[in-house]
């Protein structure tokens, strides 16, 4: 599996249009990210360390609203892109579907599961929206803001950099794992679902006559159960996948937890002033 699926790539022109969008946006909203955090450090270090009062911190409290702004319309640029995006893949995606089908022909078709092609055209498709909307807007983020960020820490601090250096792969590796657990529970998954919705749209249209032989209630039965087993699974799955925000959370937090300690230690002992710790803590 590849961060970026090629077959998008290869059947939906709008997704490399939109990966280019990414990652202009990504690299704005890095710039921001550390301007934001050398404005904020320079308020701090202005009012506790030089006692300057409103007046005197006028412009970099000015100039810290315009980042905040900028990140927002960095953020909603790339939502609208995303929503853009996934709006015209869709589309073209649910064509070419269509076109196959037309292709092979009636006699295909019938050989076919209903219930399996109409939720690989609607829910399967759907899907998508997730994928543009979030999926890969955060894997720019994530591919552009840390190599920013790095790379300003370690002009500053390179003692700190190290250790966001050693901690860092920690949280791809836990993500990987507990990723490949969630993915073989997810095709599981995809694959209940087109056994629920084609027992069903079969129930649905034969549903006359069950109900002159009277095994509509039979059925009945058969789709709770099936019904049932469906919402157990998910629960099962999304178990494993929330498992993700707790070990990104803890990773994160002993990373910054090393790097607020060194800080600290320096700090006391005049090996570094305020200012740049103060950014490095913030980046970090």
């Amino acid at each position: 599996m590849k961060p970026i699926d090629p077959r998008l790539l290869r059947y939906a022109r709008a997704t490399r249009r939109f990966l280019v969008a990414v990652v202009v946006l990504g690299l704005a909203g890095a710039a921001l990210v550390v301007a934001q955090a050398m404005i904020i450090a320079e308020v701090v270090v202005g009012a506790f360390e030089d006692g300057l009062g409103a007046s005197g911190l006028r412009t970099p409290l000015l100039l810290l609203g315009a980042v905040a702004v900028g990140r927002a319309v960095v953020a909603w640029l790339t939502e609208l892109a995303a929503h853009r995006a996934s709006a015209a893949v869709k589309s073209e995606l649910r064509g070419r579907l269509l076109e196959r089908a037309a292709e092979l022909g009636p006699g295909w078709l019938s050989g076919q599961r209903t219930g399996s092609l109409v939720a690989l055209a609607t829910r399967g498709v759907d899907a998508l929206d997730d994928y543009f909307a979030r999926y890969l807007p955060q894997l720019g983020l994530a591919v552009v803001v840390p190599v920013a960020v790095l790379a300003r820490i370690v002009t500053d601090d390179w003692v700190s950099a190290g250790v966001i250096v050693l901690t860092l792969p920690l949280i791809p590796l836990f993500m990987v794992l507990i990723g490949w657990a969630t993915q073989s529970r997810m095709d599981r998954q995809w694959q209940l679902l087109s056994r629920l919705s084609g027992h069903f749209l079969d129930v649905v249209a034969g549903l006359p006559t069950l109900k002159v032989f009277g095994r509509a209630k039979a059925q009945a039965e058969s789709v709770r159960e099936i019904t049932s087993e469906y919402r157990r699974a998910t629960l099962r799955t999304l178990r494993i996948a929330f498992l993700s925000s707790f070990a990104l959370e803890l990773l994160s937090t002993l990373s910054v937890a090393l790097v607020a300690v060194g800080i600290g230690m320096r700090l006391v002992h005049g090996d570094l002033d305020l200012y740049t710790g103060l950014v490095v803590l913030i980046l970090a």
